[in-house]
């Protein structure tokens, strides 16, 4: 089959063929299909869409395109479940979420992506820990899992490589907002983990590829029904994106607030709520616990214990990290050259916030990619960064700013002022967790 004539036709509005997905994904895995030609496909995706047969199709593809993992003969003790989220601001939530489950009993094989458009990258976060490895080998993968709980990594040339592909080329083409799409390479790289459950963190508002509500919802129940269509146990949650998710953008800044967060010494209440939440639906989704109410308590007793931690630090070190990380975490994280506080133009109480931009703001600093093969500056990213409703002025700072010279900060100080509306009326925002969606 030409794969400019299967093109055509999704370019047409034609339903695509199941024969006609898998030729195509083959092609975009031994690298016959040509850069242009994938970027055109998910063009013509995203403008065309996609029915539910062929987004099943797509998936099954993307993750047969390498292996798929058997879990049955690791002799594990407790459920093989895992979570995913769609992109955000601030969305450091995996890091501190995959240690809580694997304390409260599940095993985690996290399969996570590196940045995508605005949004952060669970990969990219660890790529800041030195000599973290977010791309090993099958068999090591399958140990840390087994002996640890939970291993987060990256795709590697084994799981789903068609879709480590068009990953990398939507990020650069304008054609990540598409739900086909995000829907088969969520669960391509998850089934190809071969998880009994997974949990979907679906973000919505100006600061998520899903700006409404009703665009979370069609996205959440796509995965849903396409994930229990393939024999996985799945829910999502919706969660709030209209302003930074805990206190901290970038690599290095969000890595010290996720061990903060297991240390206890402190927790912004949003990220907590939804990490709490999403930890709570891995355990009733695997059925280590009856009910929420029984989940959040077991939570509690891996976080207060300290038991979360040390799977944390664990895993870091499983992997290739400072066995001393989790005690010392900025003694291994590079520090960014220019380090001050940014203050708004007015005092008052933030009103609003442009998250999209800020996103935007960390790519400007260095912490993002405008081609595929950009190298991303660890260091660089926002801290304190304060909440709607916070009090700010001429003594209290926004946020602050972490550059790589002067001038990248003047840049970054500029976007983050023109980001965030401060006023006088600001109650504070509701409850992040907007909704479930679940087919039971």
């Amino acid at each position: 089959m030409l794969p400019q004539e299967i093109i055509r036709r999704k370019r047409d509005g034609a339903a695509l063929g199941e024969a006609e997905i898998d030729a195509f994904v083959a092609g975009i895995t031994d690298g016959t299909i040509t850069e242009g030609q994938v970027a055109a496909f998910a063009m013509a995706v995203f403008f065309r869409g996609m029915s539910m047969a062929e987004c099943i199709a797509l998936t099954r593809a993307m993750m047969r395109s390498g292996t798929v993992l058997d879990w049955s003969g690791e002799k594990l003790n407790g459920p093989v479940v895992d979570k995913h989220s769609t992109g955000g601001v601030g969305d450091k939530v995996s890091l501190m979420l995959g240690p809580v489950a694997a304390a409260c009993g599940c095993h985690v094989p996290m399969i996570s992506g590196r940045g995508l458009g605005h949004t952060g990258g669970t990969l990219d976060k660890f790529d800041a820990i030195p000599g973290y490895r977010t791309q090993p080998d099958i068999a090591t993968f399958r140990r840390v899992v087994r002996e640890v709980g939970c291993a987060i990594i990256g795709q590697t040339a084994d799981l789903a490589p068609a879709d480590r592909r068009l990953y990398a080329i939507r990020d650069v083409t304008a054609t990540v907002e598409s739900i086909p799409l995000i829907t088969a390479s969520i669960l391509s790289k998850k089934l190809a983990a071969g998880l009994q459950a997974l949990v979907m963190d679906v973000k919505c508002g100006n600061g998520a590829f899903m700006p409404t509500r009703e665009s979370a919802r069609e996205l959440a129940e796509s995965i849903v029904q396409v994930a229990t269509g393939a024999g996985v146990r799945a829910t999502a949650l919706l969660t709030d994106m209209n302003q930074v998710l805990g206190d901290s953008v970038g690599h290095a800044t969000e890595v010290l607030e996720a061990v903060a967060y297991l240390r206890g010494d402190r927790r912004e209440a949003r990220l907590d709520a939804i990490t709490r939440a999403l930890a709570a639906e891995m355990l009733v989704s695997g059925g280590l616990c009856p009910n929420t109410g029984e989940a959040l308590r077991r939570i509690d007793r891996a976080l207060e214990s300290g038991k979360a931690l040390e799977v944390f630090a664990r895993m870091v070190t499983a992997l290739g990290g400072p066995p001393d990380f989790a005690e010392r975490p900025e003694r291994h994280l590079a520090a960014a050259p220019v380090i001050r506080p940014c203050f708004p133009g007015r005092s008052g109480k933030v009103t609003g916030m442009d998250t999209r931009a800020i996103g935007l703001a960390l790519i400007e600093l260095g912490g993002g990619r405008r081609g595929p093969q950009d190298r991303i500056d660890h260091r660089v990213g926002l801290s304190s960064f304060q909440p709607l409703g916070a009090q700010v002025g001429s003594e209290a700072p926004l946020c602050v700013i972490h550059a790589a010279d002067a001038a990248g900060w003047e840049a970054a100080a500029r976007a983050v002022k023109a980001a965030v509306t401060v006023g006088e009326h600001q109650t504070g925002s509701d409850s992040p967790v907007l909704e479930r969606i679940a087919l039971d």
